[in-house]
């Protein structure tokens, strides 16, 4: 663990924070475009008369080309640069967005299809991200960067699930899908005007900037293929950081695809209602992300200890999300159930300012492969754990086992990141 910690660099405002911006924005677009058939899948399981298993199948697909692109989408940042990455990536997933209804209309394995193909676009979203703070942010700055991006997640669950079910209630659930693949297409064309992967070469970065970034002072960044993978793999603080990763988002994907179900098929609520019940936990999520970048980074200041720092804050944000969807059996009221939804999500946040930043901790220059990496592995629960739920809510006729599996799953991933998390550079 760290001794000591770099003081916080003085403010700037410069061509790093609008890149960050536009990342954040990158994230709000993706995940609005990744949740909105959450809530459309309520209208349209009832339209093409789908079981919740095949529903669970629908949600899930998503993640197999997700999943199969990650580590792929790391080293290709390495090769081609974030910006391109990111820049084809968000273009590539908004024409699948736009696809979206014609998909459907065809044939569930069509749709299938497509989600999969969304999938992998989606896949360079994090992979670029990490690779472009760790090149454009000071090491003081670097964990505070990633989690102002990753924050793009709540909201973006914020404004797909509330749009998506207005949309719905006033026309129709294909509209949903054109108009969040547009944004992305409008996007695209900003980015590759703004965004530059190499600040050295960016003729918008100011002197006190350049000085800042010492931009002169960076070492050559190895490839993929130059990284030491065997040593790295066997280090148990990486498996560590994997496994309270996919602890995360086991729960994370869970309530993206299934909260909107929840509050339709339990709580009795309607398709447009279920959409803006959904959104309200994500805006707590949205909120308490800030709140716990803010305690990390004073018991970072007071400790001076980064691994025993990251550690509270994600153990803070699994097991108390846990402890939350274990009191959810015994709701039987909508605003009873909104309120332990929101405190679950909401707690879960704290994870962004967790294991995110650990990332950086452990390779501060090569985290895309890392995070990639990772990725793949803690995608699973979007693959498996979605399907799991809908097998469960059809096998059980309720969400309590559901939730009491992410709960013992988070458990286990707070004890392994516990023991075995690290915060020191592994490689550079």
């Amino acid at each position: 663990m760290h001794a000591t910690t770099e003081p916080t660099s003085r403010f700037v405002w410069g061509q790093r924070h609008w890149l960050v911006l536009l990342m954040f924005l990158a994230i709000v677009i993706g995940y609005s475009d990744r949740v909105n058939i959450s809530v459309a899948a309520v209208a349209m399981k009832e339209q093409l008369g789908w079981t919740q298993t095949t529903k669970g199948f629908v949600l899930s697909s998503f993640f197999i080309g997700y999943m199969s692109c990650m580590l792929f989408s790391g080293w290709l940042c390495l090769r081609r640069g974030g910006k391109q990455v990111l820049g084809a990536a968000v273009l590539w997933w908004s024409i699948f967005t736009l696809l979206t209804p014609v998909a459907a209309a065809t044939s569930v394995p069509v749709l299938i299809a497509a989600r999969i193909g969304m999938g992998m676009g989606e896949a360079a979203m994090f992979p670029a991200a990490f690779q472009l703070v760790g090149r454009w942010m000071t090491p003081a700055d670097r964990a505070r960067g990633i989690a102002t991006v990753t924050s793009g997640i709540p909201l973006g669950t914020v404004l797909g699930l509330m749009v998506t079910g207005w949309i719905v209630g006033h026309y129709s659930w294909p509209v949903a899908f054109y108009v969040f693949g547009v944004l992305g297409l409008i996007w695209a064309l900003v980015w590759f005007i703004v965004v530059t992967d190499d600040p050295a070469t960016d003729p918008r970065v100011s002197a006190v900037e350049r000085a800042l970034l010492k931009i002169s002072a960076e070492p050559p960044v190895m490839s993929a293929d130059q990284l030491p993978w065997r040593a790295l793999l066997l280090r148990p603080a990486v498996w560590a950081l994997v496994a309270t990763h996919f602890a995360t988002t086991w729960t994370l994907y869970m309530l993206l695809s299934w909260l909107p179900s929840y509050f339709r098929d339990v709580q009795r609520v309607s398709i447009a209602s279920s959409g803006f019940l959904s959104a309200a936990p994500w805006l707590s999520m949205f909120l308490m992300t800030y709140l716990a970048i803010e305690i990390s980074n004073r018991v970072l200041r007071r400790t001076g200890r980064v691994a025993f720092t990251r550690k509270l804050i994600q153990c803070i944000g699994l097991l108390g999300s846990a402890a939350m969807l274990l009191l959810a059996q015994h709701t039987h009221s909508v605003g009873a159930a909104l309120t332990i939804a929101c405190a679950a999500t909401g707690l879960l946040g704290f994870c962004w300012a967790g294991y995110g930043p650990n990332f950086l901790d452990l390779a501060p220059r090569h985290s895309a492969v890392l995070m990639g990496f990772s990725n793949t592995i803690a995608t699973i629960p979007g693959v498996f754990g979605v399907i799991i739920t809908g097998w469960l809510v059809d096998l059980t006729g309720t969400y309590s086992i559901a939730f009491a599996l992410a709960a013992a799953v988070s458990v286990a991933g707070s004890i392994l990141y516990s023991i075995f998390g690290s915060g020191d550079p592994l490689i550079d």
